[in-house]
């Protein structure tokens, strides 16, 4: 039977990154996904993802810091950009069920820049939007956007040209704890590996759940649009920023500047829509659709028309907590969960778990990402 140092389960983001940081670390590598590099099934596909370090829990503000600092370093490794900096505000109207001083106490504690902006100077720099009377709104510089596909398929191929072996259409189907390590049982073979990375989301379950850890997931399909703005070169990355939007209903939505076309890419954070991975349609909710239209028309007049929408998953933890974390029964195995807000912080989530399973310990504070205790779940 083959042996490996590492074996990871699931090629989107974290995964990758994962793969990647652990076959820089010298260790003999094999990585498994399910379906096709870069398929469409999971929530690590499509183009732009925000990058930031406004939170308003100071935990991910803190791993922020890492996170750009490990873009830098593939960047360097790959000899490609894979960070656009535009910067970024959120914005808090009268009413909003999310407070501006929340983010800013989390910025302040890990001393990040920013600026607290009135609605009047949130117009004068950026026109585009119409920001209502009486909002606060956080602007930081360092907001941006990153290419998901495309720095996905960078990390895989930075791990390859390391020495690791990526397999797909290879699904995992079971994992054998043993004495040390764990015995792998996929849909072409088995083999053995000293430690087990699990990254497979919304499919994580199925191999925790026979190893008694299963871990609360709330799945659901979100959706993203894309509309034609009447004037494309206003919303250019120089001239206009990332942006969300904590709305009164408790609603938070988000969006983009022009990326790669002339186009704004916006879309709800946690809509909802309910199902496993067997039920998913890719069908996009209509009423969906026209929420955010109706959002849209008021706080980015210049929109334009609604030209397509796309689908994604989540895997939502309690409290959308990330989980980054060798399993309690079984410490040779281990978990990385993101919320449905971890791509952000994919090189660094795949450094850390590489450092967790190789090193037995990493220098980032994940003491508030370890398996989660309760089920209840709030936004972020």
């Amino acid at each position: 039977m083959e042996h490996y140092d590492i074996a990871v389960v699931g090629l989107g983001a974290l995964g990758s990154g994962a793969a990647y940081h652990s076959a820089l670390k010298g260790a003999k590598v094999i990585a498994f996904e399910q379906f096709e590099f870069g398929h469409v099934r999971g929530a690590s596909h499509d183009t732009s993802r925000i990058v930031r370090t406004s939170y308003d829990a100071p935990e991910y503000a803190k791993f922020a810091k890492s996170s750009y600092k490990d873009w830098g370093e593939l960047e360097k490794r790959t000899g490609q950009q894979w960070l656009t900096i535009t910067g970024g505000v959120i914005v808090f109207p009268k009413g909003s069920q999310k407070l501006a001083r929340d983010y800013t106490h989390s910025l302040d504690v890990n001393e990040h820049t920013y600026e607290l902006l009135t609605s009047e100077q949130v117009k004068a720099r950026w026109p585009q939007f119409c920001v209502p009377v009486g909002s606060h709104t956080v602007y930081t510089a360092d907001m941006g956007i990153v290419h998901a596909s495309k720095s996905v398929a960078a990390m895989q191929y930075m791990a390859r040209s390391l020495g690791a072996l990526l397999k797909e259409h290879t699904r995992v189907d079971r994992i054998l704890p043993q004495a040390n390590g764990a015995i792998i049982e996929t849909s072409r073979g088995r083999l053995s590996a000293g430690k087990v990375i699990i990254a497979a989301d919304a499919w994580a379950n199925k191999l925790l759940a026979p190893l008694g850890a299963d871990i609360p997931l709330d799945v659901m399909q979100e959706q993203v649009t894309y509309f034609k703005p009447e004037n494309p070169e206003a919303y250019e990355p120089d001239r206009f920023p990332v942006w969300a939007y904590a709305a009164e209903d408790g609603n938070f939505y988000y969006g983009f500047p022009a990326y790669g076309e002339p186009t704004l890419k916006a879309g709800r954070d946690i809509a909802y829509n309910r199902m496993s991975p067997e039920e998913r349609t890719f069908v996009h909710s209509e009423e969906l659709l026209q929420e955010l239209t109706r959002h849209m028309e008021g706080f980015i007049p210049g929109k334009g028309q609604v030209l397509r929408t796309v689908t994604c998953q989540y895997a939502i933890t309690p409290n959308r907590q990330f989980v980054i974390s060798p399993l309690e029964k079984h410490r040779d195995i281990l978990i990385g969960l993101g919320g449905g807000h971890a791509f952000k912080f994919a090189p660094t989530f795949g450094r850390v778990l590489a450092e967790l399973a190789i090193d037995g310990k990493t220098s980032d504070d994940i003491s508030k990402f370890g398996i989660p205790k309760s089920v209840p779940m709030s936004k972020i």
